[in-house]
């Protein structure tokens, strides 16, 4: 508790739950209220988190979690009512229904107008560990010759959020819909989708699902199919690079990339 010390004094915030950290990112998390109200503080782990909640601000609550206060590595934001109802959504057979959701919120982030007050990485930077894995061939290889071309003629560009998924947008209530946990990046709008394909866990793929649903999402979004699909390949074998990086087992991570391969073979 003593790192949130100063904000709770600072912003006249009551803790109201344990505090809890996240295992990448390593920042920090405590449930407040402040004047009554849940909210959330956060005290970012890194830069990239910093930026995320220098982001969260800029967005003002369009599409994003509605922001009570912002300064440096700490973030108050509004409580989520229900931080599980998509991915059980999902669970629970309403794919479509979240897809629209996800859809509906990255399609608010992205009509922001003006220049967000934090750097934002830009996509070719991005995909800097897909890029030196690609020598080694293999699937490493036949994605980055998809990744490639599109990095270099960027449609659309846009402030973008980075990591859209089940877990990252959730029910605020009366709010509506908010994403949280943004990376702060600048591209083609339609890298945003790539990670829906994946979530909410990558074991619920099939070749079938994954047909259908580049169907909705282009159709939502308003996305040519095919490159929608080049980007969930890019991203898919991306991910995958950065697992091989942290010392995982990167043939568990590939299966993904193959298949989505197999949809542009097809």
């Amino acid at each position: 508790m003593e790192a949130f010390a100063p904000w709770l004094e600072r912003w006249e915030l009551e803790a109201d739950g344990w505090p809890f950290g996240t295992p990448y990112t390593r920042s920090l998390l405590l449930p407040v209220r402040r004047d009554g109200r849940a909210a959330m503080l956060k005290l970012a782990g890194n830069a990239e988190e910093a930026r995320g909640g220098a982001l969260m601000a800029w967005w003002a609550g369009g599409g994003a979690a509605p922001v009570l206060a912002q300064d440096g590595p700490a973030l108050l934001m509004a409580r989520a009512a229900d931080p599980d109802a998509l991915p059980r959504m999902a669970f629970q057979g309403r794919e479509t229904e979240a897809i629209a959701i996800l859809c509906e919120t990255a399609a608010a982030l992205h009509g922001h107008a003006g220049e967000p007050p934090c750097e934002l990485v830009p996509l070719r930077r991005w995909f800097r560990a897909l890029e030196q894995r690609a020598a080694e061939g293999g699937l490493f290889g036949a994605a980055w010759a998809v990744a490639q071309p599109l990095l270099e003629t960027p449609r659309d560009v846009v402030v973008l959020h980075g990591d859209i998924t089940h877990a990252n947008v959730l029910d605020f209530g009366a709010d509506g819909w908010r994403a949280i946990d943004p990376k702060a990046l600048r591209g083609e709008r339609g890298y945003d989708y790539a990670n829906l394909f994946r979530s909410p866990t990558v074991a619920m793929a099939t070749p079938e699902r994954l047909q259908r649903q580049l169907g909705e999402v282009a159709a939502l979004a308003g996305l040519e199919r095919e490159r929608l699909l080049g980007w969930v390949i890019a991203h898919a074998a991306l991910a995958a690079a950065w697992y091989a990086e942290d010392g995982g087992d990167v043939a568990r991570a590939l299966p993904f990339v193959t298949m989505a391969l197999a949809q542009s073979a097809a």
